[in-house]
């Protein structure tokens, strides 16, 4: 599955935003407590624009994550609801923009709007898209034993499962060695059986 590339970006962010919650994370812990947390996850990201990088900033971002991880489980009708009412908050005006190495895509706030709402409107556009596709089936939650990280599938049939390779080796662990006392277990009974 392809997406335009600012729209699979956008997604991909959302996942990575998604996997700073406590059941998605790695270290099991919030990772976005602090100002460092959140100034650590921007880092590798060109987000232009107003960055205040205070407590208030903190708050509105781990309050779009919440909201960003809900709607990622959304079905397609009640995405649509939320992901109009994220635009018409933010007075959304989608433009096309070019800057840095990025070709043309959309904007659809000033760039001194608040962080979390140009993460809102960004995500929301690139749903756009995923609905605008009936593609809604390609965003999931991880199916690995105690995680809930946000699953983007872009494989050509749809048949990612797992949010990373570690939860996705651990689900095939699990697996064998279920396989491995299943197979034991019906040897003895053989064994008791002669």
């Amino acid at each position: 599955m392809h997406f335009a590339p600012d729209t699979e970006e956008a997604l991909e962010f959302v996942v990575m935003l998604g996997s700073t919650d406590p059941g998605a994370s790695r270290s099991g812990r919030d990772e976005l407590q602090t100002l460092a947390d959140l100034t650590a996850m921007l880092a590798p990201i060109p987000f232009t624009g107003r960055i205040d990088g205070d407590n208030v900033e903190l708050l509105d971002v781990r309050q779009t994550r919440a909201l960003l991880r809900r709607v990622w489980t959304l079905d397609r009708d009640d995405a649509v609801t939320e992901i109009n009412r994220m635009l018409r908050e933010a007075g959304a005006l989608p433009q096309l923009a070019r800057h840095d190495v990025s070709d043309w895509h959309l904007h659809a706030t000033v760039p001194e709007a608040p962080l979390g709402e140009r993460m809102r409107v960004e995500a929301a556009l690139a749903l756009i898209d995923v609905i605008r596709s009936d593609e809604m089936g390609r965003l999931r939650i991880c199916e690995a034993d105690a995680c809930t990280g946000l699953v983007l599938d872009l494989s050509r049939n749809g048949s990612k499962r797992f949010c990373s390779v570690r939860c996705g080796n651990r689900m095939n662990m699990i697996a064998f060695r279920e396989r491995q006392s299943t197979d034991a277990t019906a040897q003895l009974a053989r064994r008791v059986r002669k």
